[in-house]
């Protein structure tokens, strides 16, 4: 029996602002050099705030607006790398998620699941053992909970 399995080419990259998410960005570029079929969505989570976090509504509101202007940045500088490299314009889209987030590792799961992509990529943020004891590591808890997907940690 011939097995016709369908290749899944949607990858979601998980960017902040560090740079080893720039260097997640760039080995996907240097990995795949605009090779037509793959479709890439480069994704910041903002996790939204509970109310009392701020004095304000106003406040709240500027803080958010200030947050989702610098995702937009980050994100629009990494699709500009990705389309500089040859890929088409309508297969690389960046996209800023505002929500409530048990933790970024599900906000980041549950985006992959939503934009059915076949591979995370994510850089690893790079803190120590005993840090990641402590915090705990988004690229860890994906690493480690994703289902259906290849997860890239790029160091």
């Amino acid at each position: 029996m011939e097995s016709k399995k369908v290749q899944n080419r949607n990858i979601l990259i998980a960017v902040d602002e560090s740079e080893n998410a720039a260097r997640a960005v760039s080995y996907v570029r240097d990995l795949l050099n605009g090779l037509p079929g793959f479709r890439i969505s480069i994704v910041t989570i903002i996790p939204e705030p509970s109310e009392d976090y701020f004095q304000s509504e106003s406040e709240r509101t500027e803080w958010m607006k200030e947050k989702n202007s610098s995702a937009r940045n980050i994100v629009e500088g990494h699709r500009r790398l990705l389309t500089d490299a040859g890929f088409s314009e309508g297969d690389v889209k960046a996209e800023v998620v505002i929500k409530t987030c048990p933790s970024i590792a599900e906000c980041i799961l549950a985006e992959q699941e939503k934009l059915t992509c076949g591979a995370v990529v994510i850089g690893r943020r790079g803190i120590s053992k005993q840090e990641e004891f402590i915090f705990g590591s988004t690229s860890s808890k994906i690493l480690h909970t994703a289902k259906d997907c290849a997860v890239w940690v790029i160091e």
